[in-house]
């Protein structure tokens, strides 16, 4: 028993294995194992992700997912900064972030009913794949319900929170920003940044996970990773 959850643990935490080799190890275990080893490790980071992308500051104080202006406002931004009105560019991106942090948390119950959904097969192949292939997985059965959910949440914050408001304020006082006014989805694009946020965040708590022992935070995770 030890020695096949040995083997588990290095097939889900050895990426670079020969693919031959992962799928020869895996072929040997149970598919229940596998299942529930996964589905742990996989409620465990998806938790972590979502807390940590969805609290206050979540996105605003976490460089590698801040919502910045968006390419095309990046000159209207520079152009109100350069003529003292950095303040008002400084509004506007704190208020996308803060709409990120609250749609944020609607991710949870989606991936839970997909970690419910998961198939052998779809385990086997998490299994065999790279250090985020449980973060690939999940973008591609989740990216559409995640949308659809935090697009409402965005919308009504960025109203509550004025961004629509400091939005209008950029684009007029901004030098040629109104050629922008109407050629730009400020909602669809703070959804789809706070979806590379989170899957960014999923991707760094998978690959802790998979690879650091002080991460395996339930008992079946220490079960099935203390061995190796």
């Amino acid at each position: 028993m030890r020695a096949s959850l040995f083997l588990f643990a290095l097939a889900f935490c050895c990426s670079n294995y020969a693919a031959a080799q992962i799928d020869q190890v895996a072929s040997g275990l149970g598919d229940d194992k596998i299942v529930a080893g996964l589905k742990d490790a996989l409620q465990v980071s998806t938790a972590r992700a979502v807390a940590l992308a969805g609290k206050r500051d979540g996105f605003l104080n976490n460089e590698d997912i801040r919502i910045l202006l968006p390419p095309k406002l990046q000159a209207v931004g520079k152009s109100l900064r350069l003529i003292g009105m950095g303040d008002q560019v400084d509004e506007l991106e704190i208020g996308m972030n803060r709409a990120a942090e609250q749609a944020t948390p609607q991710a949870k119950e989606i991936f839970l009913a997909a970690l419910r959904k998961m198939t052998v097969n779809d385990a086997r192949r998490v299994l065999t794949g790279g250090d985020t292939a449980a973060t690939e997985y999940f973008q591609a059965t989740c990216a559409a319900d995640l949308t659809a959910a935090f697009s409402p949440v965005v919308h009504r914050s960025m109203e509550k929170l004025g961004v629509v408001r400091q939005y209008a304020r950029v684009i007029k006082n901004a030098p040629g920003g109104s050629v922008l006014a109407n050629e730009f989805d400020l909602d669809k694009y703070v959804v789809s940044k706070t979806l590379d946020g989170l899957f960014y965040m999923l991707g760094q708590e998978e690959a802790k996970i998979r690879r650091n022992p002080a991460a395996q935070s339930t008992e079946l995770l220490k079960e099935v990773f203390g061995g190796r």
